[in-house]
């Protein structure tokens, strides 16, 4: 749909989303069913960033309960996606599982009794849980297993996006970095790479950028932080089929690690906070998911394969930015999904839709506890 229709080389839409990672892609989708959408991303790739290089599981019990409804929204999609989205399944069956020593087994219940009423879940004792994954070292005498948690095919689910963004008429460029935003009128102005793109809607979906991006139009940050996340490769134990094993979180988060094919992956759950970059590893990090891990286990990580990190960006009180801004027309933030954009990516992206296009919320999403209030960006108190 769009084309330069302005006569002046401005290419004009109804919305343009910038950042073509999970949050840009699966909004821009969303969108282009109602409007003209065009997608800037900056990078040669549109998952360079934090969605190329996601462990993603999905899971309905991340931390802040806004998380939790909204992979309960996005679970539809993800297990019955539309005809076209994808040419094989999105999930694979995975489980999660929580080990728990002693004194934190009351911990344990109330996490149980916290989860939404549609997880999948059952406690275990000692010896369950070590039939279940079997290097389980033996301080741990109870356990939460989320039989409902699944692993994710990132790839396919970003693509199954972009694809039908496309198959909707809209437009997805790459190696358009944003230089600058201005309000004239009732629309605003992105130069991008050596274009001008016009339109009364920007979606700010450029995950670690946002705030960055919001500088460049004059609109006040929200605070966003990005914490780097390590995430390493190592052999599984050759006495054991590793097939099958679910993917084993501390209590505390200190560490996970699950089955990656025929080897392990791991991480020490690190949320170091730095600035917008392309992450780089750092090998301490990995040193002390080595650490936590064989402290956990009976496995010796001799050595690693592959080690890499990623930008996982948070707002101030944990929950994601989702709204338009209170003081500058037509600027939509989305925004801090802080390691959770995948699995709550098609959820943010409709209730994206509905804000823009002032339609009623899908009753679906406030049936799972998805609240717009919580999510606006009008939360946060801005000089």
């Amino acid at each position: 749909h769009s084309v330069d229709n302005s006569g002046d080389g401005t290419y004009e839409a109804g919305v343009i989303v910038i950042g073509g990672g999970i949050a840009g892609a699966s909004a821009a989708y969303e969108l282009a069913a109602e409007t003209d959408v065009i997608l800037l991303e900056r990078e040669s790739t549109f998952d360079r960033h934090a969605t190329g290089r996601s462990a993603a599981v999905f899971r309905e019990s991340a931390a802040h309960p806004q998380l939790r409804a909204l992979a309960v929204a996005s679970r539809p999609l993800l297990e019955g996606p539309p005809q076209g989205f994808c040419d094989h399944p999105l999930l694979t069956p995975l489980g999660l599982l929580t080990p728990a020593t002693p004194d934190r087994l009351d911990d344990l219940e109330a996490l149980a009794a916290s989860l939404h009423p549609t997880v999948d879940r059952v406690i275990l004792d000692g010896e369950e849980l070590r039939r279940i994954c079997p290097v389980l070292n033996t301080k741990f005498t109870g356990g939460l297993l989320e039989r409902s948690a699944m692993g994710v095919d990132v790839h396919a689910l970003h693509t199954g996006f972009l694809r039908g963004l496309r198959s909707r008429g809209g437009v997805a460029l790459r190696d358009t970095p944003v230089t600058s935003l201005e309000r004239e009128g009732n629309r605003w102005f992105v130069k991008a790479g050596s274009e001008v793109f016009a339109a009364p809607i920007v979606v700010n979906a450029a995950g670690a950028w946002c705030d960055e991006i919001a500088e460049l139009a004059e609109v006040v940050p929200i605070g966003l932080t990005p914490r780097r996340r390590t995430v390493f490769i190592f052999p599984a134990p050759s006495e054991f089929e590793v097939k099958g094993w679910p993917m084993v979180r501390e209590i505390d988060e200190r560490f996970y690690f699950r089955p990656e094919g025929h080897d392990m992956l791991g991480s020490p759950c690190d949320e170091t906070p730095t600035t917008p970059m392309d992450a780089a590893h750092d090998e301490l990090d990995v040193a002390i998911g080595i650490e936590r891990i064989q402290e956990a286990t009976t496995m010796t990580i001799r050595h690693v394969r592959h080690a890499w990190a990623g930008l996982r960006t948070f707002a101030a009180d944990g929950a994601p930015v989702c709204g338009f801004d209170p003081r500058h027309p037509g600027f939509f933030w989305l925004a801090g999904q802080g390691g959770n954009g995948i699995q709550v990516s098609w959820a943010l992206a409709r209730l994206t839709a509905a804000l823009i296009s002032d339609r009623a919320i899908p009753e679906d999403l406030l049936a799972a506890g998805v609240d717009p209030k919580t999510l606006a960006p009008d939360r946060f108190a801005r000089q």
